[in-house]
Parts: structure tokens; C-alpha cells; sequence
């Protein structure tokens, strides 16, 4: 009885006393400090190492999207029916070049939060995504037409020049620029070959040959000349049909590398391989637009005041 009733004398004493009020208030505070689950997996560090994370992986897709824009320009540059027509390889090589090195850019104003390069990095960007739009628009727009018809008399197509957009019959046209490509043509050896593995008449006009060699390396069907060889036609003494019938020669130097039908064939053959071309850019475009849009949220959340603030500053105001 005694003990109790001491006890409940020490308990008054001690709830009245300013020692008490002191541990009370060092439990409260010890409590509001102390981290919880939720705000500790909100780490700011883990937070900015995460938005680093997704800016580096943005940008290293962006760098393997410029290989294929790269690899297209390279490929058509060493294409032997195309390489004496230099149109689309250096733009594209110089594109995928260029989305390379911004991507780089964007990669380090990513990682070491360098607000003006990130702004570089999404304008640059933008620029070359709308170059690279109007580049794959404008190849579907002039590899729309040129779909040839049939030769009379024989089995493959033939074409003609005005059946080709006006931009790549202007490529051409220039008695100057169709000198420099007549004398690249005619280093390729691409009509002496022939000689060498077609033998018969009906073994040459059943194969399966460019539209470069059909309009260069024999006189258009329409003319009615005389097979001998595939690069030797006798001419008949009645008028000819056609002015790409007078261009033709049998001298091995000329043939109808004068005529119409061989640039016709030329644009012919380069449009084909654009075709090809073009639905690898178009899939790599829609790919970069979505990583470019992905990149873009990324670098706002990251220009954001108080996104990822790791500063002491910040530190203090939140404690």
C-alpha cells in the first residue's frame, strides 16, 4: 500500500516536471524526421540516376537509328548500277552523321543536367526529324512513276524518259552531267559482258537484265533491227521509227548510251533501289519520332525546379 501510493507521488512530480516536456519534445521530433517507406523510395538520388538511365538508353537508340540512315547512303554509293549517279548518298550520310552527334549531345546534357545543351539537343533534333520527313516523302513522290511497259516482242519492260518525274529527268538532262555519267557507265563494262555470257538470241532476250543494259547495251524494240550479238544489230535501210533508232551505233564506245531509253533505263533502275531504300527509312523515321517524343517528356521533367534537387538548400527546406 505503501509502494503504491509512493509511486503515484513520483509520477505527479515527474508529469509536472520540465523534464518531461524536454523528452516529449525530442520524441516528437525524432518522429516527423524520421524517413518513411514511401518518401524513402523517393530518393531524389535514385530518382535522377533513374532519369539518367532512360535519357542514356533514349539516346543509344537514336545512335543505332543512324546506322541504318548511314548504311542506306553507303550501300547506294557502292551499288554498281547506281554508283555513277551520286543524288541520295551523301545526304543521307550526312544525316545520320548529323541525328549521331546530337544524339551524343543529348546524351551529356542528360547525364550532367546541362540545361542549354538539352535545349540544343531537342531543336537540332526537331530539325533534322522534319529534313529527314521531306527526304522520305520526296523519294515516294519522284519513285511513284517510271513503271515501264512491255517491249514488243520481247519480255521485259521498257521506259521512257517522260515517264519519270520532272526533278529526276532534270538530273539528266544536262549534256554535261550526262557526259560525266555516259563515261562512268561505260567503265563498268556492264555491255561487254554480255557478249561473253549470252551466246543465243533466245538465252539473251529471256534474261533477267537491268534496266541500265535493256536501255543502253541494245537499240529500243520499237527500231526492229537484227540480232547478232547483244551489243551488234543490223540496221535495216527504211526510216527509222524513232530518234533513239538514229542515236544507235555499233561502235562499242557509243551503242545508245546517247539514246533517251538509256537514261530512261538509268532512272528506271536507280528508282527501284530508292523504293527499297525508302520503306527502310520510313520504318527508321516512325521509330525516331516515338524516341524523340519519349526524350522530349523525359527533358521536361528534368527542367523542372524541384524535379530531382539534390541541393543542401533543398535538403534544409524539406527537413
Amino acid at each position: 500500500m505503501i509502494v503504491n501510493i509512493f509511486f503515484i507521488i513520483f509520477a505527479r512530480i515527474f508529469l509536472q516536471s520540465k523534464l518531461f516536456h524536454f523528452l516529449f519534445i525530442i520524441r516528437s521530433h525524432s518522429q516527423a524526421t524520421k524517413p518513411s517507406p514511401e518518401r524513402s523510395s523517393q530518393n531524389p538520388v535514385t530518382k535522377m540516376a533513374a532519369s539518367n538511365t532512360i535519357v542514356g538508353t533514349i539516346n543509344f537508340i537514336t545512335l543505332l537509328l543512324s546506322i541504318p540512315i548511314i548504311g542506306a547512303g553507303i550501300w547506294l554509293a557502292n551499288e554498281p548500277d547506281n554508283s555513277c549517279v551520286k543524288i541520295l548518298q551523301w545526304p543521307l550520310i550526312i544525316l545520320g552523321i548529323s541525328i549521331s552527334v546530337v544524339a551524343l549531345l543529348g546524351f551529356v546534357g542528360g547525364c550532367w543536367r546541362i540545361t542549354w545543351l538539352l535545349i540544343v539537343y531537342l531543336v537540332a533534333m526537331f530539325i533534322l526529324i522534319v529534313l529527314f520527313a521531306c527526304l522520305v516523302v520526296l523519294i515516294y513522290l519522284v519513285t511513284n512513276k517510271g513503271s515501264g511497259h512491255p517491249a514488243p516482242g520481247r519480255t521485259y519492260l521498257e521506259h521512257d524518259l517522260d515517264d519519270f518525274s520532272g526533278w529526276l529527268r532534270r538530273k539528266v538532262a544536262s549534256p554535261y552531267k550526262w557526259n560525266r555519267i555516259r563515261a562512268c557507265l561505260n567503265s563498268t563494262d556492264m555491255c561487254s559482258e554480255l557478249n561473253q555470257r549470252y551466246r543465243i538470241a533466245q538465252d539473251f532476250f529471256n534474261a533477267r537484265l537491268t534496266s541500265i543494259q535493256y536501255g543502253c547495251c541494245m537499240p529500243p524494240a520499237e527500231c526492229g533491227y537484227t540480232y547478232i550479238n547483244p551489243t551488234y544489230w543490223l540496221t535495216p535501210n527504211n526510216t527509222a521509227a524513232s530518234m533513239d533508232c538514229l542515236q544507235w551505233s555499233n561502235d562499242q564506245m557509243q551503242l545508245c548510251f546517247h539514246c533517251d531509253s538509256c537514261k530512261a533505263g538509268l532512272l528506271a533502275n536507280l528508282t527501284k533501289e530508292w523504293r527499297s531504300v525508302d520503306i527502310i527509312l520510313l520504318i527508321t523515321l516512325v521509330v525516331l519520332i516515338c524516341v524523340y517524343l519519349i526524350g522530349f517528356c523525359c527533358a521536361l521533367r528534368k527542367s523542372k525546379p524541384g524535379d530531382g534537387d539534390t541541393s543542401p538548400r533543398r535538403n534544409k527546406e524539406n527537413t
